[in-house]
Protein backbone atom coordinates (compact mmCIF):
# COMPACT_ATOMS: atom_id res chain seq x y z
CA UNK A 1 0.00 0.00 0.00
CA UNK A 2 1.34 3.43 -0.85
CA UNK A 3 1.99 6.01 1.88
CA UNK A 4 -0.49 8.36 0.20
CA UNK A 5 -3.37 6.00 0.96
CA UNK A 6 -2.36 4.94 4.46
CA UNK A 7 -5.21 5.35 6.92
CA UNK A 8 -4.22 7.45 9.94
CA UNK A 9 -4.36 5.99 13.43
CA UNK A 10 -6.17 7.82 16.21
CA UNK A 11 -2.81 8.96 17.61
CA UNK A 12 -1.80 10.39 14.22
CA UNK A 13 -4.95 12.54 14.07
CA UNK A 14 -3.54 14.77 16.86
CA UNK A 15 -6.97 15.37 18.39
CA UNK A 16 -7.34 18.09 20.97
CA UNK A 17 -8.39 17.24 24.48
CA UNK A 18 -11.72 18.69 25.62
CA UNK A 19 -9.91 21.30 27.73
CA UNK A 20 -7.59 22.26 24.85
CA UNK A 21 -10.58 22.52 22.50
CA UNK A 22 -12.48 24.73 24.94
CA UNK A 23 -9.44 27.03 25.19
CA UNK A 24 -8.80 27.14 21.43
CA UNK A 25 -9.84 29.94 19.10
CA UNK A 26 -13.25 29.29 17.53
CA UNK A 27 -14.74 30.17 14.18
CA UNK A 28 -17.34 32.90 14.51
CA UNK A 29 -20.21 30.56 13.71
CA UNK A 30 -23.17 29.70 15.92
CA UNK A 31 -25.57 26.87 15.12
CA UNK A 32 -29.16 27.55 16.18
CA UNK A 33 -31.39 24.50 16.53
CA UNK A 34 -35.01 25.63 16.29
CA UNK A 35 -37.45 23.02 17.64
CA UNK A 36 -35.34 20.04 16.54
CA UNK A 37 -37.23 16.96 17.73
CA UNK A 38 -34.66 14.22 17.06
CA UNK A 39 -31.99 13.85 19.71
CA UNK A 40 -29.84 12.11 17.09
CA UNK A 41 -29.95 15.30 15.02
CA UNK A 42 -29.03 17.33 18.12
CA UNK A 43 -26.06 15.02 18.75
CA UNK A 44 -25.02 15.37 15.11
CA UNK A 45 -25.12 19.15 15.48
CA UNK A 46 -22.66 18.90 18.38
CA UNK A 47 -20.35 16.73 16.27
CA UNK A 48 -20.48 19.24 13.41
CA UNK A 49 -19.88 22.19 15.76
CA UNK A 50 -16.89 20.40 17.27
CA UNK A 51 -15.46 19.34 13.90
CA UNK A 52 -15.54 22.91 12.58
CA UNK A 53 -14.70 24.65 15.89
CA UNK A 54 -17.95 26.62 15.99
CA UNK A 55 -18.32 29.13 18.80
CA UNK A 56 -21.49 27.63 20.27
CA UNK A 57 -24.85 26.02 19.74
CA UNK A 58 -28.15 27.64 20.71
CA UNK A 59 -30.91 25.17 21.51
CA UNK A 60 -34.38 26.69 21.16
CA UNK A 61 -37.91 25.62 22.05
CA UNK A 62 -38.53 21.86 22.16
CA UNK A 63 -34.92 21.03 21.21
CA UNK A 64 -33.50 18.58 23.78
CA UNK A 65 -30.54 19.59 25.92
CA UNK A 66 -27.54 17.67 27.19
CA UNK A 67 -26.90 15.69 29.21
CA UNK A 68 -29.02 13.03 27.57
CA UNK A 69 -28.05 9.50 26.57
CA UNK A 70 -29.61 9.81 23.08
CA UNK A 71 -27.73 13.06 22.35
CA UNK A 72 -24.45 11.67 23.70
CA UNK A 73 -24.77 8.50 21.62
CA UNK A 74 -24.51 10.55 18.41
CA UNK A 75 -22.37 13.40 19.74
CA UNK A 76 -19.58 11.01 20.83
CA UNK A 77 -18.36 13.49 23.47
CA UNK A 78 -18.86 16.69 21.47
CA UNK A 79 -21.72 17.56 23.83
CA UNK A 80 -18.98 18.04 26.43
CA UNK A 81 -16.59 20.07 24.26
CA UNK A 82 -18.97 22.50 22.52
CA UNK A 83 -20.46 25.43 24.42
CA UNK A 84 -24.25 25.51 24.29
CA UNK A 85 -27.12 27.61 25.58
CA UNK A 86 -30.84 26.95 25.85
CA UNK A 87 -33.57 29.47 25.04
CA UNK A 88 -37.22 28.71 25.59
CA UNK A 89 -38.27 31.68 23.43
CA UNK A 90 -37.03 32.62 19.96
CA UNK A 91 -36.97 36.32 20.88
CA UNK A 92 -34.49 35.65 23.71
CA UNK A 93 -32.20 33.75 21.33
CA UNK A 94 -32.39 36.53 18.72
CA UNK A 95 -31.53 39.13 21.38
CA UNK A 96 -28.54 37.02 22.51
CA UNK A 97 -27.25 36.69 18.93
CA UNK A 98 -27.72 40.36 18.06
CA UNK A 99 -26.07 41.47 21.33
CA UNK A 100 -23.01 39.37 20.38
CA UNK A 101 -22.92 41.01 16.93
CA UNK A 102 -23.97 37.97 14.89
CA UNK A 103 -25.87 38.15 11.62
CA UNK A 104 -28.70 35.63 11.53
CA UNK A 105 -29.35 33.42 8.51
CA UNK A 106 -32.19 30.91 8.43
CA UNK A 107 -31.61 27.84 6.30
CA UNK A 108 -35.00 27.61 4.64
CA UNK A 109 -36.82 27.51 1.33
CA UNK A 110 -38.41 30.93 0.86
CA UNK A 111 -39.52 33.10 -2.07
CA UNK A 112 -36.25 35.02 -2.42
CA UNK A 113 -33.40 32.96 -0.92
CA UNK A 114 -29.69 33.36 -1.27
CA UNK A 115 -28.50 30.09 -2.78
CA UNK A 116 -25.66 28.63 -0.75
CA UNK A 117 -23.17 28.80 -3.61
CA UNK A 118 -23.90 32.56 -3.92
CA UNK A 119 -23.66 33.31 -0.18
CA UNK A 120 -20.76 35.74 0.34
CA UNK A 121 -18.66 35.24 3.46
CA UNK A 122 -16.20 37.58 5.12
CA UNK A 123 -13.34 35.98 7.02
CA UNK A 124 -14.05 38.25 10.00
CA UNK A 125 -17.84 37.87 9.79
CA UNK A 126 -20.01 36.55 12.62
CA UNK A 127 -22.66 34.11 11.42
CA UNK A 128 -25.56 32.43 13.21
CA UNK A 129 -27.33 29.78 11.14
CA UNK A 130 -30.84 28.69 12.11
CA UNK A 131 -31.82 25.09 11.34
CA UNK A 132 -35.48 24.21 11.76
CA UNK A 133 -37.77 21.41 12.78
CA UNK A 134 -37.55 18.24 10.71
CA UNK A 135 -41.19 18.53 9.54
CA UNK A 136 -42.11 22.23 9.77
CA UNK A 137 -38.77 23.91 9.07
CA UNK A 138 -37.66 27.20 10.61
CA UNK A 139 -40.26 29.09 12.64
CA UNK A 140 -41.66 32.21 10.94
CA UNK A 141 -40.45 34.33 13.88
CA UNK A 142 -36.83 33.35 13.16
CA UNK A 143 -37.31 33.97 9.45
CA UNK A 144 -38.68 37.46 10.19
CA UNK A 145 -35.66 38.23 12.40
CA UNK A 146 -33.12 36.84 9.91
CA UNK A 147 -30.83 38.99 7.82
CA UNK A 148 -31.58 36.61 4.94
CA UNK A 149 -32.50 33.01 4.19
CA UNK A 150 -30.13 30.57 2.57
CA UNK A 151 -31.21 27.61 0.47
CA UNK A 152 -29.23 24.59 -0.68
CA UNK A 153 -30.28 23.89 -4.29
CA UNK A 154 -31.60 20.36 -4.79
CA UNK A 155 -32.39 18.52 -7.99
CA UNK A 156 -34.22 15.29 -7.10
CA UNK A 157 -37.81 14.41 -6.26
CA UNK A 158 -37.36 15.26 -2.57
CA UNK A 159 -36.80 18.90 -1.83
CA UNK A 160 -35.39 18.52 1.64
CA UNK A 161 -32.32 17.10 3.32
CA UNK A 162 -31.99 15.72 6.82
CA UNK A 163 -31.27 18.67 9.11
CA UNK A 164 -27.98 17.17 10.31
CA UNK A 165 -26.82 16.75 6.70
CA UNK A 166 -27.85 20.34 6.01
CA UNK A 167 -25.79 21.57 8.97
CA UNK A 168 -22.69 19.80 7.69
CA UNK A 169 -23.08 21.16 4.16
CA UNK A 170 -23.69 24.76 5.29
CA UNK A 171 -20.93 24.90 7.90
CA UNK A 172 -18.35 23.25 5.63
CA UNK A 173 -19.23 25.68 2.82
CA UNK A 174 -18.96 28.73 5.07
CA UNK A 175 -15.71 27.58 6.71
CA UNK A 176 -14.15 26.86 3.32
CA UNK A 177 -15.14 30.35 2.11
CA UNK A 178 -13.77 31.94 5.32
CA UNK A 179 -10.43 30.18 4.91
CA UNK A 180 -10.03 31.21 1.25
Amino acid sequence: MSEINKKLSLEELNRLSVSAFKASEKNQIILVLDDIRSMNNVGSAFRTADAFACQEICLVGITAQPPHREISKTALGADESVTWRYFEKISDCVTHLKNKGFNIYSIEQVEHPIYLQDFKVEASGKYAFVFGNEVFGVNEEFIADSDACIEIPQFGTKHSLNVSVTMGIVVWDVISKMKN
